[in-house]
């Protein structure tokens, strides 16, 4: 295929917390949402999708500017937006879109830090609620908005779509629509409270003993037994349980009402795919859903994301434009949240900012082949963090390849926003995603990886020198060599 000339209209859904393994293209136990699978379908379904940070600030401000978070400057959720830097939305708009953002904002509030280089949008107050959710508006007020918030966020983006002033009119359109669900507390639609009452299988790695990798997996406050109460799980656990009784019980009642929250958003996707057809518009539109991270739904007895571990890393990623994408086609090259700016751009024939760090993923919507086109073979991955208050993930950065993974704990906050203070002990982790795809085993000491961790300790290097992001002292080299004598 060729690319077209027809500068095409862009649908991102994004939704929070939505794990590959709640979409069911992707093969994993929960398969609740055919609208996302139909976009996979009619067009390129990712299976190796990134992201720079698993947390949401920073994920957010990744996928607007095309950068990393030590270039944006939101590292964690204390940290703001800062609305001055160019984002593509606001580059579409100068070059002549309509442009509308409606849903999670989560980036600040107030002039400096509200959503900028839209004609309109209207976003809930921090993390928001569920039912009857109150959205800011840009002049500065508020107003609460009756009804499930992700039914309500669907509707304002279907309006905007009918709107003249809006996506009805003549010139081409970019639509944000980012869902509060399915992040916690797991609250569902009223008409989804009845499904998934039957239980379910634990994942394979759901009694995980953290045995045999660095301390900050055993000491996350993470786990779906422990640290789940019954706010979360809208019921104490029934009388009589043993510890065992009590996980099953806990990890059932979670991953209902995760899979609840799933299931509207998968109705609202239907939704907008249905309103192209109807417009006649979805040939010329690039329709993508995407999570602004991965999320545990069990696996090493976890909940919540923040880890380099895969299934907090990887992100569901699907791409419809058919004329573009080849229908039915799929991808397992390296990408990142931090191309999705360029790759808006591009489609658009909008030229891109020197400071994004991205790379436009348009070679490989078209079937080029990754290799051929010099595509990445190595990601770069930092969580700030460090040791907050409520899930206790160390901070860390790492490096991934296709056979390996690399991860530094490096045992301090750096002055963070919101990271604690405290120091720990520097620890490493390294992983043969070949012979141990679930990382349930580092072989950072096994003499018979010592090459791979002399050559990946480089390369984490370098990828942070080209990146522009500043080496934790001491450098992890240092701390390799101080830790093996």
């Amino acid at each position: 295929m060729t690319q077209p000339s027809r500068r095409p209209n862009v649908l991102l859904v994004v939704a929070d917390d939505h794990a590959a393994n709640a979409v069911g293209c992707y093969g994993g136990p929960h398969r609740v949402t055919p609208q996302i699978d139909r976009v996979a379908a009619e067009g390129m379904r990712f299976d190796a999708c990134g992201c720079t940070n698993s947390l949401c600030s920073p994920s957010r401000a990744t996928i607007l500017t095309g950068t990393y978070n030590h270039r944006n400057g939101v590292t964690t959720l204390s940290t703001e937006f800062d609305n001055r830097q160019p984002t593509f939305p606001e580059l579409l708009r100068d070059a002549g879109y309509r442009t509308a953002l409606f849903g999670k904002w989560h980036l600040g509030h107030g002039p400096t830090h509200d959503p900028r280089g839209f004609d309109t949008w209207e976003v809930l107050d921090d993390q928001g609620e569920y039912v009857d959710p109150t959205f800011l508006l840009a002049d500065g007020t508020s107003h609460v908005r009756p009804g499930y918030a992700t039914d309500v966020i669907t509707d304002l983006a279907l309006d905007w779509l009918d709107d003249p002033a809006g996506g009805a009119g003549d010139a081409p359109w970019c639509l944000l629509v980012q869902h509060k669900a399915p992040h916690r507390p797991w609250v569902p639609a009223e008409r989804h409270r009845e499904l998934f009452t039957d239980g379910f299988e634990p994942p394979s790695t759901f009694w995980d003993d953290y045995e045999g990798r660095a301390t900050a997996a055993r000491d996350a406050r993470m786990r779906v037994a422990r640290d789940l109460n019954a706010e979360d799980l809208k019921a104490d656990p029934p009388d009589g349980l043993d510890d065992k009784g009590r996980a099953r019980w806990a990890l059932d009642r979670y991953l209902a009402d995760y899979l609840r929250c799933v299931v509207a958003v998968d109705e609202g996707v239907g939704r907008l795919l249905d309103h192209l057809d109807a417009r006649g518009e979805a040939d010329d539109t690039v329709v993508v859903y995407t999570s602004d991270q991965g999320f545990f739904l069990g696996e090493h007895g976890w909940y919540d994301k923040r880890f380099m571990y895969r299934e907090s890393l990887e992100s569901p990623f699907v791409v419809r434009y058919p004329r573009l994408v080849p229908p039915g086609s799929s991808s397992d090259a390296l990408v990142l949240n931090v191309d999705f700016a360029q790759t808006f751009l591009d489609l658009a024939g909008v030229a891109a900012l020197p400071r994004m760090q991205g790379r436009s993923l348009v070679p490989l919507l078209r079937g080029d082949d990754p290799e051929t086109v010099g595509w990445r073979t190595e990601t770069y991955y930092r969580y700030w963090e460090h040791l907050d208050g409520i899930h206790h993930v160390a901070a860390h950065r790492g490096i991934r390849t296709r056979d390996r993974k690399l991860v530094h704990y490096y045992g301090s906050g750096c002055g963070q926003p919101g990271a604690s203070t405290q120091e720990i002990p520097a620890e490493w982790e390294l992983f043969d995603l070949e012979r141990d795809p679930e990382e349930l085993r580092s072989v950072y000491d096994d003499p018979a990886y010592a090459g791979d961790v002399r050559t990946l300790t480089s390369a984490l290097d370098r990828l942070a020198a080209e990146l522009g992001d500043d080496v934790p002292d001491p450098s992890p080299t240092e701390q390799r060599e101080n830790t093996r004598d």
